[in-house]
């Protein structure tokens, strides 16, 4: 056994009892766990894992909770409400703002949840526990005791925004805490929802967080995911996404920090004329490691998806994407488009891309592609031409670059509030070539 997996075995063994058997869900946490034990972690004979290796976070020992500084509320000033606040993965009730919701909306730590006794909160955290297929997805299912509950009721329209923030800061050694999200919106039923997962100080703390989505008919989702943690902070995130009929989510990735992260997107379409509108940036700078894999599966007839993802790597950077489209049999008229640009900033850095189509229906139109290269210098000499420094025109074209994928939300408000993290640390990037 790896220390890894031993020091969060230790974890699980010191979990009060109470929390382990809540909503009768003690067996299936315990199972998991074994699982997650006896499988061990991903290694690179995995198809999925084959370009991001393990080894050194292997060899990590991590404890579950330790005394976690106050934080001044001023470091999520610009977070209005409502939003729900987890520090070093444990719910902060002083920054936390869910006291006055819009009518249709509910928001809540899903560990009062369980408290209050609310109904049908065991049955999608059961299911997915049952059908991990990963280490760190059956670790979720054994270890998390909290994360957010939203849902949204049949016919609601809600205005504001819902954050969800995450923030990682420094503690007395490394923890690992695993958070398990879920969000239910009911038929014709709308939302924003804008994830942050922060960092405030230096830590190595590993992250490990599992999102699960369900739109009911008709419903409407815009998401973004702003991961811009600390850079010695590790992350591992997985969120799987079921769409009914004429249901419409759209969504922005936007990946710039952290030492290490790995996020899966997985969504089935399964209801007739969903849809699904996606976009990402991966910023890979210094050693980072940055890998995205999307799983999108068109399940019933007539849905549709278009992807457009933008990678960019400096430095020692190296950023892996994966994108796969599934069309099965029987999703006859489905529409698929997959767009994965990629620059190269320096001569050390490294992009991995692997667009794939399978498809397995009639009638249907599907295209897929990946570039990787380097700015283009006709594009260089005619800003430099114009009196523009060079330095100065690297920066203009890869902002122009990036901020494609960021458009895809449209909505003015929300790519105003999230631009300053992208452009931040794009600045931050040596483009030595």
């Amino acid at each position: 056994m790896s220390p890894l997996l031993d020091s969060l075995k230790t974890a699980f063994d010191a979990l009060p009892a109470s929390l382990v058997e809540a909503n009768a869900l003690g067996d299936a946490r315990r199972e998991a766990l074994r699982d997650a034990l006896t499988n061990g972690l991903p290694s690179s004979r995995s198809e999925r894992w084959k370009y991001t290796p393990l080894r050194a976070l292997a060899q990590r020992r991590f404890v579950g909770t330790a005394p976690t500084p106050r934080l001044h509320p001023a470091v999520i000033a610009d977070i209005p409400s409502p939003r729900l606040v987890f520090v070093n993965g444990q719910l902060d009730a002083v920054l936390t703002q869910i006291a006055e919701l819009e009518t249709g909306l509910s928001l809540q730590p899903w560990s009062l949840a369980f408290a209050d006794g609310v109904s049908g909160i065991a049955e999608p955290l059961e299911r997915q526990v049952n059908h991990g297929d990963d280490a760190f997805v059956q670790l979720n299912a054994a270890l998390s005791v909290d994360g957010a509950l939203l849902r949204v009721a049949t016919d609601a329209k809600i205005t504001r925004p819902v954050h969800l923030v995450v923030i990682g800061t420094p503690a007395e050694g490394d923890l690992a805490w695993h958070l398990r999200h879920v969000i239910d919106l009911g038929e014709n039923s709308s939302v924003t929802l804008v994830e942050h997962h922060l960092g405030n100080g230096t830590h190595r703390h590993l992250s490990n967080q599992f999102v699960h989505i369900h739109l009911q008919q008709g419903a409407r989702l815009l998401h973004a995911r702003l991961q811009d943690e600390d850079a010695s902070a590790t992350i591992i995130a997985r969120t799987e996404a079921v769409l009914a009929a004429d249901t419409d989510y759209r969504r922005v990735d936007l990946e710039l920090g952290a030492a290490m992260s790995r996020h899966e997107l997985n969504v089935h379409l399964q209801g007739e004329r969903a849809n699904l509108t996606s976009g990402g940036v991966l910023l890979a700078g210094g050693r980072r490691h940055v890998d995205t894999q999307l799983g999108i599966v068109h399940v019933a007839p007539d849905t549709s998806c278009d992807l457009l993802w933008r990678g960019l790597a400096a430095e020692r950077g190296r950023a892996v994407f994966h994108g796969g489209i599934t069309i099965r049999a029987g999703a006859d008229g489905a529409n698929a488009a997959l767009s994965n640009k990629n620059l190269l900033l320096s001569n050390e850095a490294e992009i991995d891309t692997q667009p794939v189509l399978e498809i397995y229906a009639d009638e249907v139109k599907a295209a897929h592609g990946a570039t990787v290269g380097r700015l283009d210098e006709s594009h260089l000499f005619y800003l430099r031409a114009r009196g523009i420094p060079e330095a100065q025109a690297r920066s203009l074209l890869t902002l122009a670059f990036a901020r494609e994928a960021l458009g895809r939300l449209l909505d003015p408000d929300l790519i105003e509030q999230l631009s300053p993290s992208l452009e931040n640390r794009l600045a931050s990037l040596e483009t030595k070539q």
